[in-house]
């Protein structure tokens, strides 16, 4: 049964979509890094000496590879999220899958927004690794990051609300394209993206020395 609207934002030109990623990617970045973490008391300390440098040149590494990552990223998201489509016999292309996590992805401008914001305005004197484990509306807020086994800091950061919406928005698109009930949109986004991504968590825990 067709319940998908016949317009959507999922059929957005993705190239341009993908410009406007990394363009405001690169903006957020650029103001993290000179407002934020190049004000620390600890990077202050090291930018006269070798580390300085390195972490300077790591810095601009960062922006370099913005596009090179989520070109990855949106390959391997969308293939498993193809494959899932695939095995539950819908017929959605894989450049559609690329298409639906590249415009998911632009909830988590949000969260390195509100990261920002709170740096900026709220907590104006960090730590370096204050910024970095950091993570708006995570579970994360809820345990001490210094004092629990460091194994499980990057998972308690990764299960957040923007996480959700994440999934919220590629059921949105493949239920959009498959134009099929919503509930099958679910169950293919929780058999392969959903399974994948507390796999990897697990796996993460398991192999973090």
């Amino acid at each position: 049964m067709n319940t998908s609207p016949t317009t959507s934002v999922f059929e957005v030109n993705r190239p341009l979509a993908f410009a406007l990623l990394c363009a405001i990617s690169f903006l957020l970045l650029f103001i993290k890094k000179n407002f934020i973490e190049y004000e620390t008391a600890a990077f202050e300390f090291l930018q006269d000496r070798p580390e300085g440098t390195v972490l300077r040149l790591l810095s601009a590494l960062q922006f370099v590879s913005i596009p090179l990552v989520y070109a990855w990223k949106f390959t391997v998201i969308g293939f498993v999220l193809w494959m899932g489509c695939f095995l539950f016999g819908f017929r959605i292309s894989f450049a559609q899958c690329w298409g639906i996590v590249l415009l998911a992805e632009f909830v988590f401008v949000i969260p390195e927004i509100i990261r920002i914001a709170w740096f900026l305005w709220v907590e104006t004197d960090p730590a370096l690794s204050d910024i970095g484990r950091f993570y708006p509306l995570s579970l994360m807020h809820f345990f001490d990051y210094y004092a629990i086994d460091p194994r499980f800091a990057y998972p308690l950061r990764s299960v957040n609300l923007f996480e959700i919406g994440y999934v919220f928005t590629l059921v949105q698109g493949v239920h959009f394209f498959a134009r099929r009930d919503k509930q099958h949109a679910w169950w293919i986004v929780s058999c392969s993206y959903v399974l994948v991504f507390v796999l990897w968590l697990v796996f993460y825990m398991v192999v973090y020395k």
